[in-house]
């Protein structure tokens, strides 16, 4: 793996979004119904949203040893990203998000399997500490964080860049409506933080319940502590950005939604390589809210835009 990339380390699975019907009129219009098969995990759209926008970047994670790990394989070589950090383990399955996308674009979704996935049996040991010394940045996610071995493994990887001087970013992706959150999860949440400088989160799902504290920016200052920088993001409401020396309220794009599937992903691949582009925090939160704007207008959480076609939406 060489020097000078953005090391995304977590997850990777496929989506199979099936988009509803509109019951409202009568007898359900079944033609645009039938599932399709698109790649999905929340580092790994994040990663192919950092490739898209032409940043050099390298996945670190795991995949079954089945037809939807072999799959994705090709679909992340396909876009550019580097796969020589992603292992392919014969003791899980490659995970599948089923999304159900409601007319609107709201999405309810379905992890199978519910536990055990190969996304998390990453071990510390398959990760090169030469990967993330050279880094310019390294992102992960909460997703990887409930379970041993990953759980250990992508601590171990924030670790070491803390230690080297890359920066790090965590995107919370708790999910309490499929798992709940236990005080051992909430305290292994609480450490990933410790050693991120720069946190990504839905505000009202992720932000306030982690805190416990029943208001946005109180919340986000209460992650923040001074020493970190928190992104919550609020959907049509745009984004607001906590550091240590401001607050500041970035509103999103106006844009017909499709599916929200992986905006989220999508705000971080934008806000991240704006970053690595000097681009100060304000205008980073544009770019992030842009990105995300693009990808629900289409459907599929890798529907992301290209440089050229980001700077169309930023205008």
């Amino acid at each position: 793996m060489a020097a000078g990339k953005v090391v995304v380390v977590g997850d990777a699975n496929v989506d199979m979004i099936v988009h509803l019907p509109d019951r409202t009129s009568g007898s359900p219009d079944l033609t645009h119904a039938a599932p399709h098969l698109h790649g999905g995990g929340t580092a790994a759209n994040t990663a192919v949203a950092l490739a898209r926008l032409g940043t050099t970047t390298a996945l670190v994670g795991t995949v079954g040893d089945d037809g939807y790990g072999r799959w994705l394989l090709d679909d992340l070589v396909a876009e550019g990203v580097d796969v020589q950090g992603v292992s392919v383990v014969r003791d899980g399955f490659t995970p599948m998000v089923i999304a159900l996308i409601k007319p609107g674009g709201e999405r309810l979704v379905v992890v199978w399997p519910p536990e055990g996935g190969a996304h998390q049996l990453l071990v510390a040991d398959a990760i090169d500490p030469g990967w993330i010394s050279s880094a310019v940045w390294l992102h992960t996610t909460g997703m990887c964080l409930r379970a041993a071995p990953a759980r250990d493994a992508v601590l171990y990887a924030m670790e070491q860049a803390r230690e080297a001087g890359v920066p790090v970013s965590l995107d919370l992706n708790l999910r309490r409506e499929c798992w709940g959150l236990k005080d051992a999860t909430q305290q292994t949440f609480e450490q990933a933080i410790e050693l991120a400088d720069v946190v990504f989160g839905n505000a009202e799902e992720e932000i306030i319940p982690i805190t416990g504290v029943d208001s946005i920016e109180a919340a986000a200052k209460h992650m923040c502590a001074g020493k970190r920088m928190v992104v919550a993001r609020q959907g049509q409401q745009g984004a607001l950005v906590v550091t240590a020396k401001e607050t500041i309220h970035v509103p999103a794009f106006q844009t017909g939604v499709v599916d929200t599937l992986g905006a989220g992903d999508a705000f971080n691949g934008g806000f991240i390589a704006a970053r690595l582009a000097d681009v100060d925090v304000r205008e980073a939160a544009r770019w992030g809210n842009a990105v995300a704007a693009f990808k629900i207008g289409k459907s599929g959480a890798r529907s992301l835009p290209t440089m050229d076609e980001l700077r169309l939406v930023l205008g």
